[in-house]
């Protein structure tokens, strides 16, 4: 049995820097480029796997060099690769990303394989792997996957954990599913209905978000987060200074360390003060996740 389960995207990325993102019709010169490996379901398994935590990815590429170069990227760094399916017809996932001078980005997915994933064949993989203490869901692979899964993971007694990152629009029948919900300050204020500029805004926002007992994080960058527990317990810790190098990946360093934490019994307040500060390590560039 594994401590986690990624049930998610996998995707080859290609980074551009630039001065900044450049305007409508505009062609700007960048500085370099380069290719890694990720996708937010394949980041957060390797963040997960790199803590030491015992875990497993359920996904699919295409029969090309991208879905090849994914699958060797999971492996060399300790995720079981069983689950993750090669799709014939369709080509791998892949995303274009742009980090300008200040560490922030702008990207483009295509998801392809991604989105390929029969729902029906969730039960089967969950199976394969012989479950794990938590499932890690995102929004990156159709929601009927996500319910699959979660409905496997439930049934056997497991935590289900969903980062509603990119936001869309979610059925009751996942998110009574749920037992922590993650979401960043832009996903909060579209799930919720409301404005989260600040602190504040977000500790008014977790009531609405933490239905039926379900615990919740919402992350506010280098303002740090603010979380309530199964129980009710409201809580923030600040945001860490460091010299911020690219943004990119943080959440997806935040959700890895998190759920390996989470994995071994650690109350959602302690796991979500080591995944705040592997975030922190990771946009200063102490600490890669992909």
């Amino acid at each position: 049995m594994f401590d986690v389960i990624v049930c998610g995207s996998l995707h080859l990325d290609v980074m551009v820097r630039a001065p900044r993102l450049p305007g409508l019709d505009e062609t700007l010169a960048g500085s370099a480029w380069g290719q890694q490996c990720g996708g937010k379901g394949l980041n957060q398994a390797v963040m997960a796997a790199r803590i030491g935590a015992r875990t497993a990815m359920i996904g699919r590429v295409g029969d090309d060099g991208f879905g090849r170069r994914l699958l060797d990227h999971l492996a060399s760094n300790g995720v079981d690769t069983r689950s993750v399916a090669v799709d014939q017809t369709t080509g791998s996932g892949m995303s274009v990303a742009i980090v300008d001078t200040s560490g922030d980005y702008a990207a483009v997915i295509v998801s392809g394989a991604n989105l390929t994933i029969p729902p029906e064949s969730v039960a089967t993989q969950w199976a394969t792997l012989d479950g794990a203490a938590i499932l890690v869901l995102q929004n990156e692979v159709p929601e009927a996957v996500n319910v699959a899964a979660a409905r496997e993971a439930r049934a056997a007694g497991a935590k289900v954990l969903l980062n509603a990152a990119p936001v869309r629009p979610m059925d009751a029948s996942l998110l009574d599913l749920v037992d922590v919900l993650v979401v960043n300050r832009v996903e909060a204020a579209m799930l919720a209905g409301r404005t989260v500029d600040s602190e504040r805004d977000a500790r008014a926002t977790l009531p609405v978000l933490a239905a039926a007992g379900r615990s919740v994080l919402i992350t506010l960058g280098a303002g740090g987060l603010v979380g309530q527990d199964a129980a009710g317990q409201v809580f923030a810790i600040p945001g860490l200074p460091v010299q911020v190098v690219s943004t990119h990946g943080a959440g997806d360093a935040f959700i890895g360390s998190l759920v390996a934490r989470l994995a071994t019994g650690a109350a959602l307040v302690v796991a979500a003060h080591a995944a705040n500060a592997a975030a922190a390590a990771h946009v200063s560039g102490q600490k890669s996740t992909v």
